[in-house]
């Protein structure tokens, strides 16, 4: 069995023993498949022990897993399991990538509002709300949401596609000149946005965090079935409105899928474990567990929800491409993040050589596949370096101006080039001077972040308890800014994840996986 990595994978071993009738097969299937599958690990243990197939789940962005299966890169993998294949039948050859595809459950793609601010809107007790309205409640009504990055998770890709298509109003299938269209409307749309993220699974914690720290935003678009259950889980003080929009929505189908040209063993444990899935008692644990409706008629969601409205989707793989290009490059509000990087002695070598390629790596918009490009450096962008070692080092600041970015970028990977490694481990002053850099910063609608990278543990300077009470004294927007914490080399676990639920960020692990994918993931919060 091939070794995996622990941050984004995860082997369920689903063994009969100690089951009073034990399945009369044992098999195993690989599955690259999206995060939001996750939950579905405990059922999954139960199926295996019925079917005697073993399931091994590595996990990965939906568009980058897409992209891996049209490319013909998909390793050892048997089969995928992401929230929608509709982007893989795009590429030239998707389908042909593919053996069979079965839908497991639904879950479309819509938006909650607290249930105050919904009645403020006029949007309770049924009442019929476009996505027209919601751009409306934006402009004019100053509606803040969280979404996630299209260019890193289905929910956001859905979203941006489902948003574009209802603007352009065109009851087809969107086209490059229906975009171009409806950019100004999308541009005001997107202001509303407050909350990144690179999943369906985090932007609920965060939206729940920030409104349990008094500072909240009005509303999410998620999947249904994650709306449902923080409404079932009472984590919320003020419940969530669920908002189906008139004009429809973008559905989530979660299609198991089968790689092309599969062997006879892989092929049986497909079907053995597809059958068990879809009988009545399985599709009944999936509704009654995950909230998601299910795929067959013979079970019911336990809550009512009203029937679906699907939305066309684009029926050309460049009018997708362009739209979340554009999205991370001219609709979304842009990023200002600090990179707080290691430069001490112990990065010295491969380590500190590592750093330089990954960074690098972000600065190349062209080429590659769109979850490359998307999360390379964008126009509007502000980048600062602020290398550290025994004190933190002068920050380097880069602004990629449209029409200057790529200069820009030349002299960021220049900067890059010439880190050098000395010294000790000075990263809590280092955070603070992050933190002091973003109170400085302009207020220009920027969304701020901050990227620490150690490999080591702080061994100088302020304490983690010391940071936490300068933090305290910073201004409520400037202090609000996450910090992602990236684990490399002997960095202190437990105290990057302290720093990361301090601030509200989260905890990426390069000790296992390269520095350069691990900050490409970041890119999708940011």
């Amino acid at each position: 069995m091939r070794r995996l990595l622990p941050a984004a994978a995860l082997a369920l071993s689903l063994t009969a023993a100690g089951c009073s009738a034990p399945a009369p097969f044992s098999d195993t299937l690989r599955i690259l498949a999206g995060s939001e599958v996750a939950d579905l690990e405990p059922l999954l243990e139960e199926v295996g022990e019925r079917t005697g197939v073993t399931v091994e789940l590595d996990y990965s962005g939906t568009l980058d897993g897409l992209d891996r299966v049209a490319a013909g890169d998909t390793g050892d993998y048997d089969a995928v399991w992401f929230a929608s294949n509709r982007y893989l039948h795009l590429h030239p050859g998707g389908r042909d990538a593919v053996d069979t595809e079965t839908p497991v459950m639904v879950s479309p793609v819509i938006l909650g509002v607290a249930q105050s601010r919904a009645q403020e809107l006029g949007w309770s007790n049924g009442a019929e709300v476009t996505w027209a309205d919601v751009a409306e409640a934006v402009q004019e009504e100053g509606l803040t949401y969280g979404m996630t990055n299209p260019g890193a998770s289905n929910s956001g890709f859905s979203a941006l596609i489902g948003v574009a298509s209802a603007l352009a109003d065109t009851g087809a299938a969107l086209e490059n000149g229906d975009v171009e269209r409806v950019r100004p409307e999308l541009v005001e749309f997107f202001e509303g946005q407050e909350v990144f993220s690179g999943s369906s699974g985090w932007l609920a914690d965060a939206f729940e965090r920030r409104a349990r720290e008094g500072r909240p935003v009005d509303a999410m678009i998620n999947y249904e079935s994650v709306l449902l259950s923080m409404n079932g889980a009472g984590v919320l003080e003020e419940p969530l409105t669920l908002v189906h929009p008139a004009d429809g929505a973008v559905t989530a189908n979660y299609p198991l899928t089968l790689l092309a040209a599969p062997s006879e063993e892989v092929r049986s444990a497909y079907d053995r474990l597809v059958g068990d899935l879809l009988s009545e008692e399985t599709q009944q644990r999936i509704a009654d567990d995950t909230l998601r409706r299910p795929a067959s008629p013979d079970a019911a969601l336990s809550v009512d929800v009203p029937p679906l409205v699907e939305l066309p989707f684009p029926a050309r793989l460049d009018v997708v491409d362009g739209l979340v290009a554009e999205y991370v490059s001219e609709l979304r509000r842009p990023a200002r993040t600090v990179y707080v990087l290691d430069a001490s002695g112990s990065m010295d070598g491969d380590r500190l050589e590592d750093l330089k390629s990954a960074l690098e790596a972000l600065t190349g918009a062209d080429g590659g596949s769109l979850t490359e490009r998307t999360q390379a450096f964008q126009e509007r962008e502000e980048v600062t370096l602020l290398p550290f070692s025994t004190t933190a080092h002068e920050p380097s600041t880069f602004v990629m101006e449209p029409g200057d970015a790529e200069s820009v970028l030349a002299d960021l990977v220049e900067e890059v080039r010439s880190l050098e490694a000395d010294g000790d481990t000075a990263a809590y002053d280092a955070l603070r001077g992050a933190y002091t850099l973003l109170d400085r910063a302009p207020d220009d609608g920027h969304l701020t972040s901050v990227v620490l990278m150690t490999d080591g543990e702080v061994n100088l300077g302020s304490t983690l308890e010391e940071f936490r009470a300068f933090r305290e004294g910073l201004p409520q927007e400037v202090a609000a800014a996450p910090v992602f914490t990236v684990l490399f080399g002997e960095s202190n676990a437990g105290e990057m994840e302290d720093l990361a639920e301090m601030t509200g960020g989260r905890v990426f692990d390069a000790r296992e996986q390269e520095l350069e994918q691990v900050f490409r993931e970041i890119r999708g919060y940011q």
